[in-house]
């Protein structure tokens, strides 16, 4: 049979055509990414740029940036959950490069004079001297735990072996006693990893700010730490007037149920809307994947269940206090004060932000793990009588009242359920594998999904990436 050259033109089009589509993504691999915090805001533009756009957002408040967030306290911006950016290592942290693309406002903090600031639990400062040896021997035991952490990592160590902090501290022979041995080793432990010693990993903590550096600074900009966030969203999403308008970001809906099958996910939310897609990526809090806030049907299998609910979800709370006047010592060396008190954690670490926000008189103090949920539980009025009896023994009667308080409630909220998330001694690596691992078209991301960086926002950032990108390779396997 002849073909004509109308027909051979028709032909060789066709196979153009194919040969285009089999190097473009199919129109059919739509996915729902639940979340739009930093670890679902990086994933969706992973997918993006990888040209894979078909994809939808679904975030449960009004707003991105997860756990990111500002508050405001009497018009000064406060940041509620992230906090502090890093640097000093051999590599850039990229939560740091993209603050100094937008020029975010951020304070070094200094910890150096901390010896200096040490009250105790009546009233008075602790002689300096004293505090320096009790630091001393927390070095001590940070080093021996360093060490201990790269025998577990070496070639001679067993994949699984580990130690809590406590059980090192055992090891050593030097475990805090004193109230102001177990305030230095708050401050040395708990304040970074929102746990006591007794629950965190040996192996998996140290060394700490390897990679990224141990220079801290302080977010202090009105546009808040979550406009990192904002940068990279509006690298891919549709902006107008400063506010996301791409329709492919659903804010205010809220996940209830998660139903899948071999090639589909569908999505029930709360206000009965419901969404399909050929795959998912979760990237909520594991403390919302532990208290079953969204349903899986089927349920997840026993080893996936096991992996999610034997890590932890700690609580960091920082309190913020509003007073008409200065009444605590400023200038330099004076940012950071201790309190020690007899029960470990006891409203411990103080920060006044005269250098970060001049003139705003607020004081703010940290709390974490059982007092959190403590304090959280309890109204504001009771958390400030508390407060008031500790700053009172410190600086006199004749301190005024707070005018304004704030208090985070991370661990009563329903769509993050804690803060961050710390790995306990003993959680092999077997189980954070199956952590990590996806069932079935439903991804998984997040913070607690990227043990080098874990429960920091540099963490999310490449969570989301590993995740989009472990998806994208299913897609062209």
């Amino acid at each position: 049979m002849k073909v004509s050259g109308a027909m051979l033109f028709a032909l060789f089009f066709c196979i153009f055509l194919a040969a285009a589509a089999s190097r473009s993504p199919p129109a059919s691999d739509s996915i729902i990414i639940v979340g739009a915090g930093m670890s679902g805001i990086m994933a969706a533009k992973t997918l993006e740029e990888a040209g894979y756009k078909n994809f939808i957002i679904l975030e449960a408040s009004s707003r991105i940036g997860g756990r990111i967030h500002r508050g405001d306290v009497a018009g000064n911006t406060v940041e509620m959950g992230a906090n502090w950016l890093f640097s000093g290592g051999p590599k850039t942290s990229p939560s740091m490069t993209i603050a100094k693309k937008i020029n975010l406002r951020r304070i070094y903090s200094d910890y150096g004079n901390i010896s200096a600031n040490v009250y105790k639990q009546q009233g008075g400062l602790y002689e300096k001297h004293v505090v320096e040896s009790a630091l001393e021997i927390a070095d001590e035991r940070d080093a021996f735990c360093t060490n201990l952490s790269k025998t577990f990592s070496s070639e001679n160590g067993r994949k699984d072996d580990d130690i809590s902090i406590l059980g090192a501290q055992r090891l050593l022979k030097q475990v805090p006693r004193s109230p102001l041995e177990m305030a230095i080793d708050y401050f040395y432990n708990d304040y970074e990893d929102a746990e006591p010693p007794r629950i965190t990993s040996v192996r998996t903590t140290f060394p700490r700010f390897e990679e990224f550096g141990e220079d801290s600074y302080f977010v202090a900009d009105a546009r808040g730490f979550e406009s990192v966030v904002h940068h990279i969203a509006k690298g891919f999403l549709s902006f107008k007037s400063n506010q996301i308008t791409d329709p492919r970001l659903k804010l205010n809906k809220v996940v209830k149920k998660m139903s899948y099958s071999k090639d589909k996910v569908t999505v029930k939310t709360e206000d009965g809307y419901v969404y399909q897609a050929k795959y998912a990526i979760v990237s909520v809090s594991i403390g919302v994947l532990q208290n079953n806030l969204i349903e899986f049907l089927p349920n997840l299998p026993g080893w996936k269940s096991l992996a999610i609910n034997n890590f932890d979800m700690a609580v960091y709370t920082k309190i913020f206090l509003k007073f008409p006047y200065q009444f605590w010592p400023t200038g330099p060396g004076t940012e950071f004060f201790l309190y020690v008190h007899e029960r470990r954690g006891y409203y411990p670490i103080w920060q006044h932000l005269e250098k970060e926000l001049p003139g705003s008189n607020i004081l703010f103090v940290t709390v974490t793990d059982d007092e959190s949920r403590r304090i959280e539980q309890q109204s504001d009025q009771k958390t400030i009588a508390e407060v008031m009896g500790v700053l009172r023994k410190l600086f006199g009667n004749k301190i005024p009242q707070p005018e304004t308080i704030l208090v985070p409630r991370w661990w009563s909220n329903p769509f993050y359920k804690g803060s961050y998330s710390n790995w306990p001694n003993g959680y092999s690596q077997r189980l954070y594998n199956d952590l990590k691992a996806p069932i079935g078209p439903i991804y998984f991301t997040g913070e607690h999904t990227n043990s080098s960086h874990l429960g920091y926002t540099d963490g999310a950032y490449f969570a989301g990436i590993n995740t989009a990108n472990s998806l994208i390779k299913c897609f062209k396997q």
